[in-house]
């Protein structure tokens, strides 16, 4: 499990742990992506309705490869109090390590911004630079 914050890493380490083990990367941000071509007129904001279903997907995909005996590298921004219960059945069927991914703070913001200036797909997610 690869987490931290955004524009953190995250999502590169897992490609490239997964490449270098020769597994699948199961990033739930791609999950939430894919959602969106989907879902016309999508508006992305904290716990929207793509959100909601992209956990529940998120973990299933993993509890498929695992049960399948499929070494995974898994991906997200992982909240402890969201995340525990969809972790805690996973125990069973794999050794979990978690990586928690660090970078400052300025560094993250800026990498998030440049990533939703050259994905459009990346306007699935909420923007997490805007203060409340």
């Amino acid at each position: 499990m690869i987490s931290g914050p955004p524009g953190t890493g995250k999502t590169t380490l897992a490609h490239a742990i997964a490449s270098a083990l020769g597994c699948p990367a199961i990033c739930r941000d791609e999950i939430k992506e894919g959602m969106v071509h989907a879902t016309p007129g999508f508006a992305p904001k904290p716990g929207d309705e793509l959100t909601t279903r992209t956990l529940p997907t998120f973990f299933g995909v993993l509890k498929l490869l695992l049960k399948a005996g499929v070494t995974t590298v898994a991906e997200a921004a992982f909240q402890d109090r969201v995340w525990r219960p969809g972790l805690e059945p996973l125990q069973d069927l794999a050794r979990i390590r978690i990586v928690h991914c660090a970078a400052d703070p300025e560094l993250a913001r800026e990498r998030t911004l440049r990533r939703k200036k050259q994905n459009p797909v990346r306007q699935a997610h909420p923007d997490p630079t805007r203060r409340k």
